[in-house]
C-alpha cells in the first residue's frame, strides 16, 4: 500500500471514496458531480490544500483532505482534515491510521500549527479513532449557515 498526493486522474476513483463517505454521514448526501468538482478545485490550487490517497495497487481504498487556512488566533496556518475515509472492505488493516499519521506529517511540512476536524456527533467509532492518534473534543460548537 502506498499514500500519494492525488492527481486529477484520481478524482473519479475519489468521488467514488466520498459517496462512502457521504452515504454515512447525517448532513451530507453523494453528490458526484459536485465532488468531482470540489476535488478539482482542491487539487488544482495547492495553495488551498491536498488530497491524499491510500493504494492498494492501482485501486484506490481511502483518502482524505487537508484545507488550509490562518488562524487569528494562533497567528499562524492550520489546516481543516475533512474527508477521512477507507473502504470498508479494507477497514481494521491500518490504512487509516496511516493516512492519518501521512496528513498530519504534511500539515507539519506546511507550517500549520493545529489540525480541526469535524464528525458526526453519533459516531462514537471516528471519535475513538481520532483520541487514539492525539485529537482531543472541542469545547467550540459548529454552526452553519447555507448560502446557495
Amino acid at each position: 500500500m502506498q499514500i500519494v498526493r492525488a492527481t486529477s486522474a484520481d478524482i473519479q476513483a475519489l468521488s467514488e471514496l466520498l459517496g462512502v463517505l457521504f452515504a454515512q454521514e447525517a448532513e451530507f448526501t453523494p453528490d458526484h458531480e459536485a465532488q468531482a468538482k470540489g476535488l478539482s478545485a482542491i487539487i488544482n490550487s495547492p495553495g488551498t490544500g491536498l488530497v491524499l490517497v491510500a493504494r492498494q495497487g492501482e485501486e484506490a481504498v481511502g483518502m482524505v483532505t487537508l484545507l488550509f487556512t490562518v488562524s487569528t488566533a494562533l497567528g499562524e496556518r492550520v489546516a481543516l482534515l475533512e474527508d477521512m475515509v477507507v473502504r470498508e472492505r479494507v477497514r481494521g488493516e491500518g490504512i487509516g491510521s496511516r493516512l492519518l499519521a501521512q496528513a498530519i506529517t504534511v500539515a507539519r511540512t506546511e507550517g500549520c500549527k493545529r489540525i480541526t476536524l469535524l464528525t458526526d456527533g453519533t459516531n462514537r467509532a471516528a471519535q475513538g479513532f481520532y483520541e487514539k492518534h492525539g485529537f482531543v473534543l472541542s469545547s467550540m460548537v459548529p454552526m452553519r449557515l447555507p448560502l446557495g
